[in-house]
């Protein structure tokens, strides 16, 4: 055998299961009995001797083998123990202190054989020992007064706790020495323990221990004497009046549980003006929740703002150039300077919380972003915009506000990225202070030094609202300088010329913008051009641009626009239209569109998109041309277009990249097929036919069709063939 796993040949499963629970039961039966020494009957003091020096002879042996072994030390002494030999058992115990004399097991296992055989005496002894020898361990000692207060000595337990606590143990011992007062109703005795404990260890919790059991024990006074006392221990030291959190929190409870609420506010108010916001949470939420209880709405309020702001604090002393937490932390100062001067508080007060809201806004300013990236300064340029609001609408300080503003204006790098809102904010606030030249200036800057699509949108329409259209002009050409490219700009300078009634300068805009080479979306200004034109009713000149917009794209939405732009009614020319505009009552007048030259131009369009083999746009202009014919068509008019519609198959080819035949969706068109395929254009009306009959509902009706196509099929060539079983496939699809 090399070691390894016997092949298993056949795994199927066996006719009879075993569970893993008779697997178990069967290992527990098959297991052989373990090997116990037989008992022994001792008949005679002979025989008995006899047994025990054997016994004794085996210990001494094994103890000689591994003298350092305890356990071998302790079974011997147990079985000497067990034999009343308790002379001998002390022996043993006191050769195995020799060997270890530290050994607290030792010690534990001795002191509990003398307990066991009632030998008081000896235990004492033993605890005395081993206290004077092991002094630090807690065990001994905690037995050692146990002893002493089962026997009811408690004079004797007191000694004992006296000479523990002069090695200073720890808290634990204290309170069970205090504890043990307490149960004999020595409560003076337990106070001057505490006092006591206080001088060896003055931690915040031990005071608020002893305050606690002041209180207790109905000694209010002494209770308050206590909690004094700490606080004067601990003094003004920030870091210390931080320790002392826990102090002046049991304080205040306790004179809240005293029902004197005026006290409770005192403390927690001198503890919080003491420690920094952001290390006194917890103080924080214990004096909400008393406000909460007991307060006004006024305290209350005040309250929640001061946790707030110390959880601001937390959050920024993480992270400084947290902008979300700075907004928050504006609003709610923000809020309380509104709520404060609401309720009618006085000027100081206001004064108060509004350095309060400045100091933070010129915290938040001066995290300014690193690196030279505008998506760092998003955020932050909104501080500053808050924060001059701020002083322009609550402080009414508007010299801070201006200020305010040019600092920001100062501190962008405008040479890399600006802020078209920083302007145009700056510009409107001079306008509210009517400094009209003041805001055209901030204006004529930005432009100068950064242009920016926005501020010439800003710059515009101010001029505008004070009705300065030769400055509106100027600007605009300003404008398209810097961006010739911008649709919307010559859109909106042409708007603005209409509006003006100067159709000729509307028009020479238009012109010039789409003779512009590199244009952002032309098509709207085209569309926008067209438009002024049908509103102005010039048929001739709208037809004429849709003629060169087809010349120059040809695009599908191009020629159905045009369609649907002679079928449809335009108002009479403005020449026409003025003449009757005395009369506002009368409706304006219409020139009726002309279908047939819509068909005309429904038809252009088909072949003109046939020939570049668009079939998805051929389709498109189908659905709007049938869509056009059941409006002002005939029936036949629509039964021609839908003759035209295509029929969706199947068209199977080998791809050259996997080498796999695949089968893709085609349109297949009737005029296409005529021209290609002429052999098989009668199958596809056929096949066309058949789908028109299933559409309605015929589908026993159609089954003669299909197979009066099929010997078409096989007079057809390979080509037809391919084409028919394309077209067979797709009305099986169908």
């Amino acid at each position: 055998m090399d070691g390894r796993a016997p092949r298993i040949k056949n795994r199927a499963p066996a006719a009879i299961q075993i569970t893993a629970e008779q697997l178990l039961r069967e290992a527990q039966e098959r297991q052989e009995s373990a090997f116990r020494a037989p008992k022994q009957r001792v008949e005679d003091f002979e025989e008995l001797h006899e047994y025990r020096g054997r016994k004794r002879k085996e210990f001494e042996e094994r103890i000689r083998r591994t003298r350092g072994s305890i356990k071998e030390w302790l079974q011997y002494a147990n079985w000497e123990a067990s034999q009343n030999e308790f002379a001998r058992s002390r022996s043993v115990y006191e050769r195995a202190l020799d060997v270890d004399p530290r050994s607290i097991q030792i010690w534990l296992s001795y002191t509990e054989m003398e307990l066991k055989n009632r030998n008081v005496q000896h235990s004492r002894n033993l605890f005395d020992r081993a206290v004077t020898l092991l002094p630090r361990v807690d065990q001994l000692w905690y037995k050692y007064v146990y002893l002493e207060e089962l026997l009811q000595n408690v004079p004797g337990a007191r000694q004992v706790f006296e000479r523990w606590m002069k090695w200073e143990p720890d808290d634990k011992a204290w309170q069970a020495y205090i504890k043990m007062e307490e149960r004999y109703g020595e409560l003076d005795r337990a106070s001057t323990i505490y006092e006591r404990w206080i001088a060896v260890r003055p931690e915040p919790r031990v005071w608020v221990k002893w305050g606690k059991f002041e209180e207790e024990r109905q000694r209010l006074d002494k209770a308050r004497e206590v909690f004094q006392t700490a606080l004067d221990f601990y003094g003004d030291d920030e870091e210390q009046v931080e320790k002392a959190q826990a102090v002046f929190s049991a304080f205040a409870k306790m004179e809240t549980r005293l029902k004197e609420y005026e006290r409770a506010r005192v403390i927690y108010k001198f503890a919080l003006a003491r420690i920094p916001r952001s290390k006194s949470a917890g103080l924080y939420a214990s004096y909400t929740r008393f406000e909460k209880q007991h307060g006004t709405r006024t305290t209350l309020e005040s309250t929640v703002l001061g946790k707030r702001r110390i959880q601001y604090e937390e959050e920024l002393s993480h992270d400084s150039k947290n902008y979300d937490v700075w907004f928050d932390y504006a609003r709610l100062e923000e809020g309380a300077f509104g709520d404060l001067r609401s309720e009618g508080a006085t000027t100081e007060e206001e004064e108060t919380a509004t350095g309060r809201v400045r100091e933070i806004y010129e915290r938040a300013v001066a995290q300014v972003p690193p690196g030279g990236e505008k998506r760092h300064w998003r955020r932050y340029i909104y501080l500053w915009l808050d924060y001059a609001l701020f002083e322009e609408i609550e402080t009414k300080d508007y010299g801070r506000a201006r200020q305010i503003y040019q600092t920001a204006i100062s501190l962008v790098p405008h040479k890399t990225f600006t802020f078209a809102k920083l302007w145009i904010m700056f510009a409107k606030f001079e306008i509210r202070r009517l400094d009209l030249s003041a805001a055209r200036k901030i204006f004529g800057t930005a432009i100068g030094m950064c242009p920016k699509e926005k501020l010439f949108k800003g710059y515009i329409e101010l001029e505008t609202d004070l009705r300065e259209f030769d400055r509106v002009r100027k600007l605009y050409e300003k404008y398209l300088e810097f961006d010739p490219a911008n649709s919307s700009a010559w859109i909106k300078y042409a708007e603005i010329e209409s509006q003006l009634e100067d159709f000729a300068r509307t028009r020479a805009i238009f012109e010039l913008g789409i003779s512009q080479s590199p244009l952002s979306m032309p098509e709207l200004l085209w569309k926008a051009y067209i438009d002024f034109e049908i509103e102005g009713g010039e048929r001739e000149t709208a037809r004429s641009l849709y003629e060169r917009l087809i010349s120059l794209s040809g695009h599908v939405k191009v020629w159905i626009s045009y369609a649907l732009f002679e079928a449809e009614p335009i108002a009479v020319p403005r020449a026409m239209r003025e003449e009757d505009e005395e009369d506002e009552d009368a409706e304006q007048k219409m020139v009726p569109g002309d279908p047939d030259r819509a068909r005309q131009v429904f038809n252009r369009a088909y072949k003109e998109l046939k020939n570049k083999g668009l079939k998805d746009e051929r389709v498109a202009l189908l659905e709007v041309w049938k869509t056009f014919e059941e409006t002002h068509g005939t029936a036949d008019d629509v039964a021609k277009v839908n003759g035209m519609m295509p029929i969706v198959s199947k068209k199977r080819h080998v791809d050259q990249e996997t080498g796999q035949m695949v089968e893709d969706w085609e349109l297949v068109f009737a005029d296409d097929e005529r021209e290609n395929n002429p052999t098989s254009f009668k199958f596809l009306q056929m096949a066309h036919a058949w789908k028109s009959n299933q559409n309605k509902g015929g589908n026993d009706a159609s089954k003669p069709t299909i197979s009066a196509a099929v010997p078409a099929r096989s007079t057809s060539n390979h080509k037809d063939d391919n084409a028919a079983s394309d077209i067979g496939s797709s009305d099986e699809e169908s």
